[in-house]
């Protein structure tokens, strides 16, 4: 008998190919850039965008987990302040101000999540569609787990507050090059800075 050609050995189910994965994923951020743009941070959903990318809602939670890692990556955010801001306030509560400049800094210091950083900043500041983006991003995902943390009736002016210092300093710092400021080290920086958001946030 004529010898059979072989067949070819089957895949086994749920395990796509690596090309597929990355083409998945980078189909899937692709349609979240639409639906963020279109839609802003607080309007775009896992399932609009699931459903612009023509994918289950499953496969957004398993390749990103939650919408501000899928943002995350949307933008590609250098650092993730939504993800280290809960464990600085959950840590000891007289170093908290100090904690959150030091974690900035030293993040902001290395040149590549620097150069990404003031890319996004520059890009978010006055333009119609990124900067309502942005700004829903930082209230729901950041500044809202200093809210929740606070145990006074101002907490949303504090954080604020926190906010506009912070993004001062960074405007000053990294993209202004203000002398002194821009010159200054971390731990300067953290002695000046951090006594002002510890007034804002605990005192």
């Amino acid at each position: 008998m004529p010898n059979r050609p072989e067949a070819a050995p089957k895949r086994r189910r749920g395990r796509p190919r690596a090309s597929e994965s990355a083409n998945r994923r980078e189909q899937i951020v692709a349609a979240a850039a639409d639906e963020f743009a279109e839609r802003g941070y607080d309007g775009a959903t896992m399932r609009g965008i699931a459903s612009r990318a023509g994918v289950d809602p499953a496969l957004l939670h398993h390749y990103f987990g939650t919408k501000s890692d899928l943002f995350g990556a949307t933008v590609r955010a250098p650092i993730r302040p939504d993800l280290e801001l809960p464990k600085i306030l959950a840590g000891p509560r007289e170093e908290i101000g100090a904690s959150i400049v030091r974690f900035l800094l030293t993040a902001l210091d290395d040149p590549v999540v620097q150069k990404r950083t003031v890319l996004i900043i520059r890009s978010a500041v006055g333009n119609k569609t990124t900067t309502p983006l942005m700004s829903g991003f930082l209230q729901h995902e950041v500044l809202r787990k200093v809210v929740d943390a606070l145990d006074v009736p101002d907490a949303e002016l504090r954080a604020s507050l926190m906010g506009s210092q912070i993004a001062g300093l960074i405007v000053a710092r990294y993209i202004l090059k203000l002398p002194g400021v821009a010159d200054a080290g971390i731990d300067e920086l953290v002695d000046l800075v951090g006594p002002t958001l510890q007034r804002y946030l605990v005192n």
